[in-house]
């Protein structure tokens, strides 16, 4: 049971909730999520690009992205001092930074280091693809969600 506070009423809590998420979204400027995107160039080497992801108001449901179907979700962790060389992708996927810190490298040669609430695109799975090393002394978490 939800606690409505003071003498509102239901419907005016809805409406006072969809406001102040109207105008979250126009005092932040938070309308799309960035996504960094890794895919593979007409040379053959992988590439970073920054993307952006929109978001739309759902009333008082909230922000959405539109929604994209997946295959699958799992966890993986990676010890501190991990090091795995160039590879690509099996299938295209974002992959959701938990914890920790990582260093993605692509065969531009251009290096960005990955930390918790970060989110990459995953798509280089043909060409020379990328190396990632684990930075730091804590164990680097992710959530995979394979896409079709």
């Amino acid at each position: 049971m939800v606690a409505i506070p003071g003498n509102a009423t239901l419907p005016a809590l809805r409406k006072s909730i969809g406001f102040s998420l109207f105008r979250y979204m126009i005092a932040s400027g938070k309308t799309p999520m960035k996504v960094t995107r890794l895919s593979t160039g007409p040379d053959n080497r992988s590439y970073f690009e920054d993307i952006e992801v929109p978001f739309e108001s759902r009333e008082d449901f909230g922000l959405f992205t539109y929604p994209e179907p997946a295959k699958a979700v799992f966890f993986r962790e990676i010890p501190p001092g991990w090091v795995y060389s160039w590879h690509n992708v099996v299938c295209r996927e974002y992959v959701i930074m938990i914890d920790g810190e990582a260093e993605i490298e692509v065969g531009s040669g251009e290096k960005r280091v990955f930390r918790r609430g970060d989110v990459l695109l995953a798509e280089d799975s043909t060409g020379q693809g990328h190396r990632t090393r684990v930075l730091g002394k804590k164990i680097w978490q992710q959530v995979f969600v394979t896409l079709p």
